[in-house]
């Protein structure tokens, strides 16, 4: 049984909520900013592709690093053209951010942390941008002893390199980290590469990915997991 001295989370999809259906409304806000005449829907269609190719490039170690921002307002420009639109696509990318750097905890999340803040060394690790990830931390009302982010590492989950870098930055070893994730590819198979125990948190009962790793500790809820450090990560 694994004695854990350190807990280090994800931010969005696990602290913060996450809904796919905000993203229609903000795409909505950038058309109000920039009085582009399409609608939310089609400016969203027409900016996924470069978003699902962004996703897909990021997991390879041979392409070069990009940040959310660059990737984002690619889309967007991609988008415009497309829908031949007159838009700013630097500008819709900063609206994006501002958007996303506000979304809130999940009713359990300042509970939760703040019982595991006491008894262990806390970490926060996302796939993010510091200009969205940094001013949503605010909202959070325990803090963490270091925040690492993609932009900073300058490397994406779930690559164990990104995973070594914030153990090393607290000074621990991956036997007695526990990291906490919504996501089976990044949250799950990332630490378990780094050596690391991965706590999967599943709120919405999705089926297990056959062709990844199995979590091998599954929660509903942030509000399960001081009970289950207490218990030592039963297997």
């Amino acid at each position: 049984m694994p004695q854990i001295t350190t807990v280090i989370f994800d931010m969005y999809g696990t602290l913060v909520q996450n809904p796919n259906d905000t993203n229609i409304q903000i795409f909505s806000n950038v058309i109000n900013q920039q009085g582009l005449k399409t609608t939310a829907q089609d400016l969203w269609d027409s900016w996924l592709p470069a978003e699902e190719e962004f996703q897909h490039n990021r997991l390879d170690p041979n392409t070069p690093f990009q940040s959310y921002f660059s990737a984002w307002k690619d889309g967007f420009e991609r988008s415009f053209a497309t829908l031949k639109l007159n838009g700013d696509p630097h500008a819709a990318t900063q609206q994006f951010f501002r958007d996303i750097s506000s979304r809130d905890p999940y009713p359990e999340t300042n509970e939760a942390l703040a019982d595991i803040q006491g008894r262990y060394t806390m970490g926060l690790l996302s796939n993010a941008d510091d200009g969205f990830l940094l001013p949503n931390l605010e909202l959070l009302e325990v803090g963490f002893d270091v925040v690492l982010t993609s932009e900073q590492a300058q490397i994406y989950k779930p690559r164990p390199e990104l995973f070594h870098m914030i153990l090393d930055q607290l000074g621990v070893f991956p036997g007695e980290t526990v990291y906490v994730g919504d996501r089976q590819l990044e949250d799950v198979q990332g630490p378990l590469d780094a050596g690391m125990h991965p706590v999967w948190i599943n709120r919405d009962k999705r089926l297990v990915d056959s062709s990844l790793p199995m979590p091998p500790h599954q929660i509903s809820s942030l509000s399960q997991l001081p009970g289950l450090l207490h218990n030592g990560l039963p297997i």
